[in-house]
């Protein structure tokens, strides 16, 4: 341990002045650590000058004390001691610049989730963790240098794919926005899988009229142009500048240049070919039905409908969520359009949720619609006329006669989502939704920027939350594009001195950020590699991959991370 902390001193710059602060986060980590035991410990680490002891640092008197603290102090560095960095690394970042220090001086330890969250019954261990952390932080510090950040420019425009209820939400709030869009459809109308349904849950609203609606709204904006028949064929460039080829009906191509994109190529029902006897006539699905509706041919008095068809089994784990809500809803229209029916829901769970939707459920028990659950593992049989239903409860198999099977299929990724993610270097998942770049932090982002997401291209989702998701769409798309110039971090990739040219990181670059050039030297011509500072997130997988250093991540470079290692080693 002497021998690491000697190292440590010697590398110690004695220029740097490091202020440390140390976040109870109320109980989050004081209710596991000793936050003054931490402080007194941060006093005693290289190059530290001043210590301080937060309740809440991320709140107003939290940040006003890291300002005085550079200002009065004089500090070159600051490590704050607390939560996510994900979350509140911006904050104290504009905290250190307004301040007056560089943004990229600062340091973060994150000793909640890193440590009181993850060792909530290990008390002392948890303490001796929170202590490495912090002294690996304060040694990555005295390292950090000051960086620009990067900024280019944006082009006011943006791309919408699919002319849906999420895409044309998000084309005509766009418009309204003053933003100049494009909105590409490859079928020959606009409207997507609404345009097969006859009345949207829970208010019974017709989705005809809801998509001339939109359609209307969408053709009388003079900054949106609909290209219909057509489809994106290769997308290049960087948030704020994509070039997007389209190719039109007539297989003419043509160039589109626009600063966001905005994903909304919807889903499509599962056709449950091979399953309970569907044959498209006397078992069919609730997509079938609807049309049925549309049509006016319904004349079914008994109908079976049985749910979680082709959903949540090994080929499809997840549940679909709306195919509960459209039984139920479409049990009440057969009721209204032939009130002595019979209508019989077969299901496995019942997923209404939502206080609206809640009530349809009871409003289809009170008009005389039956539900029965069915055991998983002895699903109904459908016979010509009947259908067999094995009741659990009873042991006993019950004949339900019927002149109508609908079978509740899931919505699934249509075909060309796989194409249209690797054309774009967007993720899917496994069932080839469109993947946000987080559940929560955000939903409607790609982890590629200035791609957005909408709709049931990302997941099944009823209108309103489609139309909802279109909105948010947009907003995020104006977040980017009414910037006059785009900034970005400059912890990215940077080529060194050292690299030959040897191509090991360009195809492992996730997002296709390196590519080689040739340059002259000495009279020679030579290669080597090249970063794009906008689409490089410094992920760091080049770094890790090239054996001569010839590419780096600022902010995580060689000497800062010997620094932190160098740290850890002290406890052992």
């Amino acid at each position: 341990m002497q021998e690491h902390t000697e190292k440590a001193m010697k590398s110690h710059n004695p220029e740097v002045r490091v202020g440390v602060f140390v976040c109870h986060c109320g109980s989050n980590i004081a209710g596991y650590l000793d936050c003054p035991a931490l402080t007194e410990y941060a006093a005693t680490l290289p190059g530290v000058v001043y210590v301080k002891n937060n309740l809440y640092t991320c709140s107003e008197a939290g940040i006003a004390e890291i300002k005085s603290a550079i200002q009065e102090r004089g500090l070159t560095r600051v490590v704050v001691a607390s939560c996510s960095p994900r979350t509140h690394m911006p904050l104290f970042k504009s905290a250190c610049a307004e301040a007056g220090l560089n943004p990229y001086l600062f340091e973060m330890a994150n000793i909640r989730d890193q440590c009181s969250w993850v060792h909530m019954q290990e008390k002392e261990m948890a303490q001796e963790k929170a202590m490495d952390l912090i002294r690996m932080a304060v040694a990555k510090a005295t390292f950090l240098e000051p960086q620009q950040d990067i900024e280019a420019s944006v082009v006011r425009n943006a791309l919408v794919i699919g002319g849906g209820v999420a895409g044309l939400s998000a084309a005509i709030a766009m418009a309204d926005m003053g933003i100049n869009v494009v909105l590409v459809e490859r079928e020959a109308e606009l409207g997507g899988l609404l345009r097969r349904v006859n009345r949207i849950a829970p208010r019974g609203d017709s989705a005809a009229e809801r998509i001339q609606e939109l359609v209307k709204e969408a053709a009388g904006r003079a900054n949106l142009r609909i290209l219909l028949r057509s489809e994106v064929t290769a997308v290049s460039g960087v948030i704020g500048n994509y070039e997007v080829t389209v190719r039109e009906a007539e297989g003419t191509e043509r160039q589109e240049l626009v600063g966001c994109i905005v994903v909304a190529t919807g889903a499509v029902p599962f056709r449950p070919e091979g399953l309970f006897g569907y044959n498209g006539e006397t078992v069919i699905t609730q997509i079938e039905l609807e049309e049925k509706f549309r049509a006016g041919t319904l004349n079914a008095r008994s109908v079976v409908m049985i749910q979680c068809v082709g959903a949540r089994s090994p080929e499809r784990a997840y549940c679909s969520r709306i195919c509960c809500l459209t039984a139920v809803k479409n049990a009440l229209a057969i009721k209204e359009t032939i009130p002595d029916a019979h209508v019989h829901i077969l299901y496995r769970d019942i997923q209404m949720y939502g206080m609206e939707n809640e009530k349809l459920l009871w409003d289809a028990r009170g008009k005389g619609v039956r539900f029965d659950v069915y055991d998983v593992d002895r699903p109904p049989v459908v016979r010509h006329g009947v259908v067999e239903v094995y009741q659990p409860l009873l042991g006993e198999v019950e004949e339900v006669p019927c002149d109508l099977v609908v079978l509740s299929t899931p919505l699934v990724a249509p075909e060309g989502a796989t194409a249209l993610a690797n054309l774009m270097r967007i993720a899917t998942d496994q069932n080839n939704f469109f993947m946000e770049a987080h559940a929560k932090l955000r939903p409607l982002d790609f982890a590629t920027d200035g791609i957005f997401l909408c709709g049931t291209a990302r997941y099944p989702a009823t209108v309103a939350e489609a139309q909802a998701q279109g909105l948010g769409a947009a907003s995020r798309v104006g977040t980017v594009l009414f910037k006059e110039k785009l900034v970005t971090s400059a912890l990215v990739s940077q080529v060194t001195e050292r690299c030959d040219g040897c191509g090991y990181c360009i195809e492992l670059c996730p997002y296709g950020a390196l590519s080689l050039e040739e340059y002259e030297k000495d009279g020679v011509m030579r290669r080597r590699a090249r970063s794009d500072k906008i689409l490089c997130k410094g992920c760091g997988l080049c770094a890790a991959t090239c054996p001569k250093g010839g590419v780096v991540v600022l902010g995580f470079t060689r000497k800062q991370l010997e620094a932190q290692v160098d740290a850890a080693l002290e406890a052992v």
